[in-house]
């Protein structure tokens, strides 16, 4: 398939909607009008790719309504990329048109993007930021354990249990880590156990765990004593 191989089938999309069209006007690969409607430009390319919204970004510098056009790729590439392309057109305020044959199928129309602020998210990534002490972890890594604040906290817990049990709300209270009482009920990492009502102690991996996580309970200030 060639780029032009896309074109009859757009041509003829956008004349059954009473727009006359022209290829190759300038810049544009297809630039379309319709009596005092805002003009159409449809940038073509065989399949979606940082070119492609490129070009489609620049001819915003010209008109309002700018589509990018590609054809339907296999089930696996255009399925599993659909989602983040639809995102990415929509903020970047573009229109998609996907081309099948002699089919042309409108998947976005242009249009301002307003984003939705995910409130709660933010707020919760503030938190996080804020409860977290120094810079544990190192940016791009992957595949490794993230020190987060509950963790922290849970290696506040893990320190004050060191010396033998004792009562969620007083461990509370000597660490600095109010949320004590649900990381002990929770035990998300295996490390405590309840010994009696409101009671804790450490596990034998809690034990195992923290006697190796000296660097991280010294960037707390803490010691296994």
């Amino acid at each position: 398939m060639r780029e032009s191989d896309l074109y009859p089938a757009l041509k003829a999309f956008l004349e059954a909607q009473g727009y006359t069209v022209k290829a190759e006007v300038g810049a544009c690969d297809v630039l379309a009008i319709r009596g005092e409607d805002p003009p159409i430009v449809v940038e073509m390319k065989l399949s979606f790719s940082l070119t492609l919204v490129l070009q489609g970004i620049a001819r915003q510098s010209l008109f309002d309504h700018v589509y990018l056009a590609v054809p339907v790729s296999g089930e696996r590439g255009w399925k599993l990329r659909y989602r983040d392309i639809i995102a990415l057109c929509r903020r970047l305020g573009l229109g998609l048109l996907a081309v099948t044959g002699d089919t042309v199928e409108p998947h976005l129309d242009p249009a301002p993007y307003a984003p939705r602020k995910n409130t709660p998210r933010a707020h919760a990534l503030l938190k996080e930021f804020h409860r977290r002490v120094g810079d544990p972890n190192r940016g791009g890594t992957t595949g490794i354990k993230r020190m987060t604040a509950y963790r922290q906290d849970a290696l506040r817990c893990g320190a004050g249990l060191w010396a033998g049990p004792l009562k969620a709300s007083l461990l509370a209270k000597a660490t600095g880590a109010p949320r004590a009482r649900t990381i002990l009920h929770d035990d998300h990492y295996g490390w405590f156990q309840r010994v009696e009502r409101g009671i804790y102690a450490l596990t034998d991996k809690g034990r195992t765990e923290l006697a190796a996580a000296a660097t991280d309970l010294a960037a707390l200030g803490l010691t296994l004593d």
